[in-house]
């Protein structure tokens, strides 16, 4: 079986290191999206030896912290699913009030189009620097 995610980046390479990788997604509504992605190939976090649990959770919440502190979201969604790509990652996703689908899912029907979304691309250069510096050695 292929595995999408073990054959490419899966979006824009900020971060790699030897166990996981950070990438940010080029997606036209919800600028600052990133996954981390465990770079072996294991479906599922409780494939992890706990110690690679909790590296992969520490690099979640740094990533999570940077588009905080970056983007300003008014929410962070945090998923994992793997349904269509069964390899481990977390989408880290922020969320505003005016975004195309808030409250509801970003995998739901569009509702509108944000005016913000420009300004909220603008900041991404920010983005990119500060999850850098999160991992840096």
């Amino acid at each position: 079986m292929q595995c999408e995610l073990c054959e490419v980046d899966g979006g824009e390479l900020i971060v790699k290191t030897e166990k996981f990788r950070v990438v940010l997604i080029d997606d036209a509504n919800y600028p600052g999206f990133c996954r981390v992605i465990w770079n072996a190939h294991v479906k599922e976090m409780t494939d992890l030896a706990i110690p690679y649990r909790s590296a992969m959770m520490q690099a979640l919440c740094k990533v999570e912290q940077a588009i905080r502190d970056v983007m300003q979201p008014h929410k962070i969604n945090l998923a994992s699913l793997g349904n269509m790509v069964p390899h481990l990652h977390w989408h880290v996703i922020p969320r505003y009030q005016d975004d195309a689908h808030f409250p509801n899912p970003v995998w739901a029907a569009t509702d509108r189009t944000s005016a913000e979304v420009d300004a909220k691309r603008a900041l991404l250069p920010a983005l990119r620097e500060v999850i850098r510096r999160e991992f840096a050695i």
